[in-house]
């Protein structure tokens, strides 16, 4: 028994596509469970992942170790029901022709405050997740899987 249904899709953006997004598409990926399709993308990438970013989201069972920064597909830019960009560095301007919306998370910077390393991280992985979960609850309806 089949049912014909199209997965909700986000794009998560930062600007190295390194830590935050990589980050929030580990999350959305592990809350959602296969129930929304997950990209993430770079505004000017870098050439890897941040293993602090890595290590303390797999401390909450999500996994981002296997991603690897990208740039922005513009095809996948358009067809996003939703593109998130992370932070104030990373700047996405609208397509022509883009299915979805963009917003911008402004997330929590512990380092403003004093707070490095893993404690640091930690909170940003949190502030993320906080927001990851809302979306998926707005993606799908309220329905996680």
């Amino acid at each position: 028994m089949s049912t014909e249904t199209t997965k909700p899709s986000v794009l998560f953006v930062c600007a190295k596509n390194g830590g935050k997004s990589q980050m929030a598409a580990a999350l959305m990926a592990h809350h959602a469970a296969g129930a929304v399709e997950v990209h993430s993308a770079g505004t000017t990438p870098g050439s890897r992942i941040n293993a602090l970013s890595a290590e303390v989201v797999a401390e909450v069972g999500a996994d981002m170790s296997h991603g690897h920064p990208k740039p922005i597909d513009p095809d996948l830019l358009r067809s996003a029901d939703r593109v998130v960009v992370l932070g104030d560095e990373a700047k996405v301007e609208p397509l022509e022709g883009m299915h979805g919306s963009i917003e911008t998370w402004h997330t929590d910077e512990p380092s403003t405050r004093g707070i490095e390393g893993t404690e640091r991280m930690r909170l940003v992985r949190d502030d993320i997740d906080t927001r990851v979960q809302q979306l998926l609850t707005e993606l799908t309806d309220g329905t996680p899987a």
